[in-house]
């Protein structure tokens, strides 16, 4: 571990693997732990206590699988020198890939919306969010900050396109549908009353929204809760101090071609494509950051 933030980070990893692998007994064990008193445990501590805890109950083989899944995560995180992957130089994002074919997702969304939609308008927000950053970064080499609100704006504006279609390629997948496990299911019973009734309320705040725009779920530190917001326009009337965890674009470019004017059946087919693995990995991560409350 290169750092004290790595470690930590390794930790959670751990963590996080544990609660979806093993057995509940083991999980209960594991969780009431203080992830913070271990953060500057190398990986033999952390695996030397896993060992030590309720020895009979796990096998040598579910810690060499740990281990394996840690590394894993590590290498994805670090560049092959074992240094921390560098963040990114304005002007210089990228469209991301899918990961899945255009036509992966039919019939619920067809190829032809997938392809414009990402190869069209998420690259216009990349290219808007580059010109922002390099008009924003001459504007600080210079000292002329005449056209300051027109570039914050377009950053808001296409940094949001940009950030929230990453998310949204990524929590839909032709493996999608079903329902969430474990913590992500426990606490949308917990915070909506059940897993059905966040369903209906996610679905009536994407059908409702106005215009174009977002239903999102977050995490909020602060309240320690998931909330379901709608934004418009990307960046409108949403709640700042919340991670998104599950966002449905309901601008008219994600389904016209297909659906025409009808909002309605887009949104319910859509949760027969939601990817729930990468939606609970975005929750565990985003359930560690806990606010004072106020």
């Amino acid at each position: 571990m290169a750092d004290q933030d790595e470690r930590k980070r390794y930790l959670m990893e751990v963590q996080t693997w544990l609660e979806q692998v093993c057995d509940p007994v083991f999980e209960e064990a594991i969780t009431e732990v203080d992830i913070t008193s271990y953060i500057t445990r190398t990986q033999e501590d952390v695996l030397e206590y896993l060992s030590e805890e309720d020895v009979n109950e796990y096998t040598l083989e579910e810690i060499n699988n740990a281990v394996r899944h840690i590394d894993k995560v590590l290498k994805e995180r670090l560049g092959d020198d074992g240094r921390e992957r560098e963040s990114i130089a304005p002007g210089k994002h990228e469209l991301p890939p899918l990961g899945y074919s255009y036509s992966a997702l039919e019939p619920y969304i067809n190829r032809e919306i997938m392809r414009l939609h990402h190869s069209k308008h998420h690259q216009s927000y990349v290219d808007g969010l580059n010109k922002a950053e390099l008009m924003l970064q001459q504007a600080r080499n210079t000292n002329n900050f005449d056209l300051i609100k027109h570039w914050e704006r377009e950053a808001s504006f296409h940094g949001s396109g940009h950030y929230l279609h990453t998310i949204f390629w990524e929590i839909m997948s032709p493996e999608g549908g079903g329902r969430p496990r474990r913590q992500l299911l426990q606490q949308l019973q917990k915070d909506f009353g059940s897993y059905e009734k966040f369903m209906m309320h996610f679905s009536q705040a994407a059908k409702k929204v106005e215009g174009v725009g977002w239903a999102i779920l977050v995490w909020s530190p602060r309240s320690r809760k998931l909330e379901v917001l709608q934004a418009e326009r990307h960046q409108l009337l949403t709640q700042w101090d919340t991670i998104p965890l599950l966002v449905l674009d309901v601008w008219e470019h994600a389904y016209y071609l297909q659906y025409k004017n009808e909002r309605d059946p887009y949104v319910d087919n859509w949760w027969k494509i939601v990817y729930w693995p990468n939606v609970e990995k975005r929750f565990e991560a985003a359930r560690m950051l806990q606010w004072q409350p106020y």
